[in-house]
């Protein structure tokens, strides 16, 4: 019997890594991927919601909440990837601090987004008589979660401290 592959890991990132690298990395590992997901979970959202609409632990408003984060969080990453991020490869600016600051405070709202999506999600937990369908969007906002959880980290503890 063959072994068991090893799960994919982040790389380590920190202190040791470039600024470039790292922002390759955000960009990669995260603005990308929760730009899919997010349109995903949105859509599955939506048919957990319609098809099980008469259940009591329906997470009804769950797919315009996550339609609200996609949104939100397209217009964050754009301006890290058009204005922020070219500033910093540049190796700064001397007006960097206003960018991060803002880029920090929309951090802040993420976390209140992500609050309530938890709370939308009885603390990411499918009832027992989930269908595959709801446990798979159930544990998709999970990994959000904790992907965004990271991202927000990796800027505002790592890569923003290096420019403000």
């Amino acid at each position: 019997m063959p072994c068991p592959a090893a799960p994919v890991l982040d790389p380590p990132v920190g202190s040791a890594t470039s600024s470039a690298e790292l922002i390759a990395h955000i960009l990669e590992r995260y603005h990308v991927v929760h730009l899919a997901e997010l349109g995903n979970l949105v859509l599955l959202a939506r048919k957990v919601e319609a098809v099980h609409a008469e259940h009591p632990a329906t997470p009804a408003g769950l797919a315009d909440h996550l339609s609200f984060i996609l949104d939100d969080l397209c217009g964050h990453q754009r301006k890290e990837e058009q204005v922020l991020f070219p500033m910093m490869l540049d190796g700064g600016h001397p007006m960097i601090g206003h960018p991060i600051a803002r880029m920090m405070a929309e951090h802040q709202d993420v976390e209140a987004q992500l609050a309530r999506l938890a709370d939308l999600t009885a603390g990411f937990t499918a009832p027992a008589d989930a269908c595959r369908s709801w446990r798979a969007l159930i544990e998709g906002c999970r990994k959000l979660d904790t992907d965004l959880r990271e991202h927000m980290r990796l800027e505002n503890e790592v890569l923003f401290p290096r420019f403000a």
